[in-house]
């Protein structure tokens, strides 16, 4: 007899024994045998162990391991060539025996828990394939095995991540956080919960900065972070993989890579009630005191970034004026004072002009960090006459500059249309906008006397929702038909520097000749008409229209 039709032979006394099927074993066990034969034998042994598998549990083993068999069929790829618009064309066809095990080991599991942990590790094996569409079947069987089981399929997983295989590593936290996201809520229990943060905590013991991702991406499906004390959790995981006992040393590029991504993944749990303070001390402490080492500007206004996003939800600072006056150090390096007034000309009778370089971006940061951290030692400023001094001078000048940008851009976007405001060159110069006037508010702040620090502002650089986006849209879009539309203008960026091209303060040197103020120029403001006198800051105190600053200057 064929032996094709001998295993539909065993199938049908199989399937008509039922509660006596026990008695014929060794039909089974001739259909386990079925996985060494043909490619259509395995496939009809594949589908047979599946269905009768639960009626002959003394022989699981063997079951399982002619499941594995075939899973690590050979057969897998099957190169075939054909002639395809007047050229011959190579292809893969990819046998279908191993995809067709991959599906029906979970139907194994349907009836037999005690085997998902054993066959989750197989199959979390296969991950290594090349093969996307059986990577595929396996992502879509273990899926299935969670619903059966979700206990035993975590462990099974976690067990495989302990083991040094990057490949496998990666494509299984890979897995993980793309399918615990489509999961049903009631199936994330808080006792699955549980396990899967504990095993999260082993992994990240040694883990490289990708995986760290993955992980707070599995972490994140776990709904851990909808309680304080879960975002809490997730916090202190984050200071862990910091290790913030390390002496910070800028030359360690992997170390200073680590911080910036942990602390990142760490910003959308902070809160009034969950405390940034440990990681402000860390940046004060250990970062910002080597800031001039950090070789790349990227990576240093990243730091300037996290450290103004963290200030918000820091609590008391001990020291706290030590730390207050590192990060008012490192604002000065960026807030030039006003230039002498020198007498020379050039060679050719015409007075100099000293240029200086305003980074607005950097200084947004680190302007919106010292007002959020000065707040805890209002007397920093005022304690201090001669610190008092430079730094109005320094604000004062600062300010004459930001004022004349906002001017300008102001200008190149009063008539611009909605449609121009969405694209690349308005966006920019929507987010430059928000740039110079945060500045602009906590410069307003600082400036008083005493200074304040009530002024609250939306860092330029953090995404904006709907309706903050609206309200911006609609400010610099003066003239638009309609304003209504302009929702969703300002979304997620890329984050605005002024490094390629600076906006410059130009300053005549020359005592005897005073020209009219020339506001900064640069990429930002390259198509935007030149800028009159009449624009210059007025009122006795340089700043129009603020109340309380005419005393005194701005």
């Amino acid at each position: 007899m064929d032996i094709i039709d001998k295993l539909y032979q065993h199938y049908e006394i199989l399937n008509e024994a039922k509660d006596d099927i026990a008695k014929h074993r060794k039909e089974y066990e001739d259909i386990l045998l079925a996985v060494k034969g043909s490619d259509k034998e395995k496939k009809l042994a594949s589908q047979f162990i599946a269905k009768f598998a639960k009626s002959f549990p003394d022989l699981e083993n063997e079951t399982i391991d002619a499941m594995f068999d075939l899973c690590e069929d050979d057969d897998v790829l099957v190169s075939v060539a054909c002639f395809s618009f007047g050229s011959y064309v190579d292809f893969e066809v990819v046998s279908q025996i191993r995809k067709q095990a991959i599906k029906d080991l979970v139907n194994i599991c349907k009836d037999n828990k005690g085997a998902v942990r054993k066959i989750a590790y197989a199959l979390a094996q296969i991950l290594q394939s090349e093969d996307n569409s059986e990577v595929t079947a396996v992502h879509n069987s273990i899926a299935s095995l969670y619903q059966i089981d979700p206990a035993a399929t975590i462990e099974a997983l976690f067990s495989e991540l302990a083991e040094d295989n990057e490949v496998m590593r990666e494509r299984t936290l890979k897995m993980l956080a793309m399918k615990l996201r489509t999961l049903e809520t009631g199936v994330m229990k808080p006792e699955v919960k549980e396990l899967l943060v504990k095993e999260c905590k082993k992994i990240l013991q040694d883990v490289t900065a990708d995986e760290f991702v993955l992980v707070m991406a599995i972490l994140g499906q776990c709904k851990i972070a909808d309680s304080v004390s879960g975002q809490q959790q997730l916090v202190d995981l984050v200071a862990e993989q910091c290790n913030f006992t390390q002496v910070f040393n800028p030359a360690d590029q992997e170390h200073l890579d680590r911080i910036i991504i942990c602390i990142k993944h760490a910003l959308p749990y902070f809160s009034t009630q969950v405390k940034s303070t440990a990681f402000v001390s860390y940046i004060c402490d250990q970062v910002l005191p080597h800031r001039n080492e950090i070789g790349q500007s990227e990576q240093k206004l990243d730091i300037f970034k996290l450290l103004a996003e963290l200030s918000s939800n820091c609590g008391p600072l001990d020291p706290v004026v030590e730390r207050i006056q590192i990060v008012y150090d490192t604002l000065l390096e960026y807030m030039p004072l006003p230039p002498p007034v020198l007498e020379e000309t050039n060679g050719d009778g015409c007075t100099t002009e000293t240029e200086i370089r305003l980074e607005f971006t950097f200084v947004e940061s680190l302007i919106f960090a010292f007002h959020q951290l000065a707040r805890q030692h209002r007397e920093f400023l005022t304690d201090n006459a001669d610190r008092s001094k430079d730094f109005r001078s320094r604000l004062q000048y600062f300010a004459r500059g930001v004022q004349g940008y906002i001017k300008k851009l102001r200008e190149s976007l009063q008539d611009k249309g909605v449609d121009q405001l969405r694209d690349e060159e308005g966006r920019i110069k929507v987010t430059a906008l928000r740039t110079t006037s945060n500045i602009n508010s906590l410069i307003r702040d600082l400036f008083r006397n005493p200074p304040s620090y009530k002024v609250n502002v939306t860092l330029s650089f953090k995404p904006t929702n709907a309706s903050q986006a609206a309200k911006q849209t609609a400010a610099v879009a003066v003239n638009n038909e309609s304003t209504s539309e302009a929702a969703g203008v300002a979304k997620r960026h890329a984050p605005i520097t002024f490094e390629s091209s600076p906006p410059k303060v130009r300053v005549n040197t020359d005592n005897r000749v005073r020209q009219p103020y020339v506001v900064p120029t640069g990429k930002f403001s390259a198509n935007v008409s030149a800028h009159g006198a009449d624009s210059r800051p007025r009122g006795r105190g340089g700043y129009r229209g603020g109340r309380g600053y005419r005393r005194g200057g701005y």
